[in-house]
C-alpha cells in the first residue's frame, strides 16, 4: 500500500480487536467473576482497544507523515471537550438560576 502499510497490520488490528471484544463479552456471559474485577478487565479491554483502533486503523505512530494525523486527533478531543464540560458548565449554572 502507498502508506507503508500493508494488509497484514490490518488483519493483526482486526484480530486483536475481536479479542478484546471477546474477552470481557464472555466473562459477562459466564459470569466468570466478581463485579468489581470484571468491570476493571472491561475498562482495561476498551483502552487497549482504543489504542489497537488508532494505531492499526487511524495509523497514529511516531513517523513523520503521520504528525498531521495526531494534531487532529489532538484538536478534536479538544473540541469534544470544550463541547462537553461547556454543556455541563452551562445547564449546571442555568439549573442554579432557575431553582432559586
Amino acid at each position: 500500500m502507498k502508506n507503508g502499510y500493508t494488509h497484514n497490520s490490518y488483519l493483526i488490528g482486526f484480530v486483536l480487536s475481536i479479542i478484546l471484544t471477546i474477552i470481557p463479552f464472555f466473562m459477562v456471559t459466564y459470569n466468570i467473576t466478581n463485579k468489581q474485577i470484571l468491570m476493571y478487565i472491561i475498562i482495561s479491554c476498551a483502552v487497549i482497544q482504543i489504542f489497537v483502533h488508532l494505531i492499526f486503523f487511524l495509523h497514529l505512530g511516531t513517523k513523520s507523515h503521520q504528525v498531521w494525523n495526531l494534531i487532529s486527533l489532538i484538536f478534536t478531543v479538544f473540541i469534544v471537550f470544550i463541547l462537553v464540560f461547556g454543556s455541563i458548565w452551562i445547564m449546571t449554572h442555568l439549573h442554579h438560576n432557575l431553582m432559586v
